[in-house]
């Protein structure tokens, strides 16, 4: 039984269904409620109603002074919706989920649902142009078409839609409630804490869990679409591993080799040690050329005597030389 690190690390094999999420009636009915909620803030707002004046006295009161030991907590906590940070974080959970389940779908779907939010968000922010609370001018005013980009709070919806993302592609009923609250914690916190930091009105953030609910609501219709643009790019990735591995197996074309530098060997008489070490190759018979009698005897009495060589020099053998090199000894004079 395998117990080490690696062994979770295997590919999972493929599910044998997953399951997809329909446009039920209760989906379609919380759409519904959703979409009137978002008519109504927008309409409060434009009409300068009791909610603008809500969002004067909450940004009079100035939470990040009343409170000011949460002031850089938040501002670490206010990042998880910032779109470019959590899109980085859940593509790379996603992306990692897609590789074990051998399926494009968790990309995809992060994909759609972010290109729905910056088109809905976005226009909806330059079409109001609302100036946020650090610019506002005139006390109980809606600020609306003033070159403002802040209505709806886009931290607030990325929030709702990023974070939900994990829920909605949840394969099990436990999984989906965890990260269903999980997302909905890190959704709220984040609405408020740009309340709290006066970077957005209170109904900005309303009107910013509004709008990130549709998106998420809304990701049922895109489904049929998001299968056929996977089986698009699955069969393409396909063709392109098939001309890989026929150019990879190809036989390479055959290619003359031309003889280079071709140099006269002379032939003689081989040493006896490289006779011996060169092995015999069989050859055929040459046809001889015409010669006389005599001629033919004299020449196979030469090859069939013996031939002599002299001896390498590593097989000599070692000579001493003879008698002593000491020179003689000379007989003594001796004077008479």
């Amino acid at each position: 039984m395998r117990t080490d690190i690696f062994a979770r690390l295997d590919r999972e094999p493929e599910p044998p269904k997953i399951e997809i999420p329909r446009m039920s009636r209760t989906r379609l009915a919380l759409f519904g409620g959703t979409a009137v909620f978002y008519a109504a803030i927008v309409a409060a707002v434009l009409a300068s109603t009791w909610l603008v004046l809500v969002d004067w006295k909450v940004m009079l009161f100035r939470p990040y002074q009343q409170w000011p030991e949460l002031h850089a907590p938040l501002d670490y906590f206010v990042v998880l919706g910032q779109r470019g940070p959590t899109s980085l974080m859940v593509a790379g959970w996603l992306g990692w989920r897609s590789y074990r389940q051998h399926t494009l779908r968790p990309l995809l779907v992060l994909a759609i649902a972010l290109l729905l939010l910056n088109v809905t968000v976005g226009s909806v922010k330059l079409g109001l142009g609302r100036l946020g609370p650090h610019y506002a001018t005139q006390i109980g005013s809606a600020e609306m078409f003033a070159g403002g980009d802040i209505f709806p709070s886009g931290h607030t919806a990325n929030a709702v839609v990023t974070w939900g993302i994990l829920s909605y592609l949840a394969t099990t009923p436990v999984a989906r409630r965890w990260l269903s609250a999980l997302s909905a914690v890190v959704a709220l916190g984040v609405g408020l804490t740009t309340v709290y930091l006066g970077t957005h009105w209170l109904s900005d953030v309303l009107l910013g869990w509004a709008a990130g609910l549709l998106v998420l609501l809304a990701l049922p219709w895109c489904e049929p679409l998001l299968a056929r643009a996977e089986a698009k790019l699955l069969s393409a990735r396909d063709r392109i591993r098939a001309r890989r591995r026929a150019r990879v197996l190809a036989p390479l074309p055959a290619t003359p080799v031309l003889a280079r530098d071709c140099r006269a060997v002379p032939v003689g008489p081989l040493p006896a040690v490289q006779r011996q070490q060169q092995p015999a190759a069989p050859t055929s018979p040459a046809p001889a050329a015409p010669a006389t009698a005599p001629a033919a005897a004299s020449i196979r009495t030469t090859l069939s005597q013996p031939r002599t060589h002299a001896a390498l020099r590593s097989e000599r053998a070692p000579v001493s030389p003879g008698g002593s090199r000491r020179p003689p000894r000379s007989r003594p004079i001796t004077s008479g």
